[in-house]
């Protein structure tokens, strides 16, 4: 499928890496002034009304499937509100940094979720190439989180949404490729504002929240451009890519943090990190150019059945936003 890429979809995907490295100052300086899961709340809902606002100006029709609403609910737990909620609340106790950093994590978790989910293959060199750049961001930000239980619980929240990201990339490729991405998007932002609501009515409680200047601005981007321009990026590509490969925007996004919390954060930058972004970026071109004959097969959990592990079925469409 990477053959089949365009510069459109190159361009995209830039975009995506730009966007979301930018999220993590944006959430950083958000949850300074409010309760982290009332500010989650607050951009899913901002980013649900502009979404409809847009779908409703085009006149985009909600008629689905029962499957793919079901879908669509399951993603707004997991790919919105359980993730991002603990994201947000990883960010009020580790720095945006180390948390896009540990979100690098998200696509060695998809490359080995994608033959269990959908029988399809992931080329071994492109396996390779993510395993070497985690490695890289490992074994530089190792040290960060072991002095303290307190980072230490930081860095778990963290690890758990990569995980439902993850399972939540490759079955949105499943599930909802017929779905319009501008109302997809938005029914998983109610969804997921739904449920970051409810736990900071319950968990949150008698916390004040400054909207001052700052803070308004940084949920302003987050809803506009994280939510509303990015996710909708998002699936428009997972239309003509695979979930591996597009998961590889989660490793260019911790440099785009990283160089973010330099320059606006003050957070310090080792001179050994432009070795790891080298690294991480020549990993993510071997990812994106992968061929898929290079292929790992696990024969075992399709029963034995090689043909279901190259995965023939035909990939579905996906309306064009």
């Amino acid at each position: 499928m990477s053959s089949q890429l365009t510069r459109k979809h190159y361009l995209a995907y830039i975009c995506i890496c730009l966007i979301w490295g930018s999220t993590w100052a944006a959430i950083r300086l958000l949850v300074r002034d409010v309760p982290p899961l009332r500010a989650a709340a607050a951009r899913f809902f901002l980013s649900a009304v502009i979404l409809l606002f847009v779908a409703a100006s085009r006149r985009e029709s909600f008629r689905y499937t029962a499957a793919e609403w079901r879908a669509l609910i399951v993603l707004g737990f997991a790919m919105i509100g359980l993730p991002c909620g603990l994201l947000f609340w990883a960010e009020y106790r580790i720095s945006s940094s180390m948390t896009a950093v540990l979100f690098s994590a998200c696509p060695l978790f998809v490359a080995l979720l994608t033959p269990l989910m959908t029988r399809s293959r992931v080329p071994r060199r492109a396996v390779f190439s993510m395993v070497i750049a985690l490695g890289g961001i490992g074994v530089l930000f190792y040290s960060g989180l072991a002095a303290s239980s307190y980072l230490l619980l930081g860095g778990a929240a963290v690890m758990v949404a990569v995980i439902l990201t993850a399972w939540a990339s490759v079955y949105a490729k499943r599930e909802i490729a017929r779905v319009n991405p501008l109302l997809g998007t938005a029914v998983q932002f109610c969804v997921g504002a739904g449920l970051v609501l409810g736990a900071s009515a319950i968990m949150e409680r008698g916390r004040p929240s400054d909207w001052n200047q700052t803070s308004l601005f940084a949920l302003l981007f987050l809803a506009v451009f994280g939510s509303v321009i990015a996710f909708s990026l998002y699936y428009w590509l997972l239309a003509h890519m695979e979930a591996y490969q597009l998961s590889t925007t989660n490793l260019v996004v911790p440099i785009v943090a990283i160089a973010e919390g330099a320059l606006f954060l003050r957070e310090p930058v080792p001179l050994t990190m432009v070795g790891a972004a080298l690294l991480v970026l020549i990993a993510v071109a071997v990812v994106l150019r992968a061929e898929s004959d290079e292929a790992i097969s696990i024969v075992a959990v399709a029963g034995g059945n090689p043909g279901a592990i190259r995965g023939e079925e035909s990939p579905r469409s996906v309306p064009r936003i």
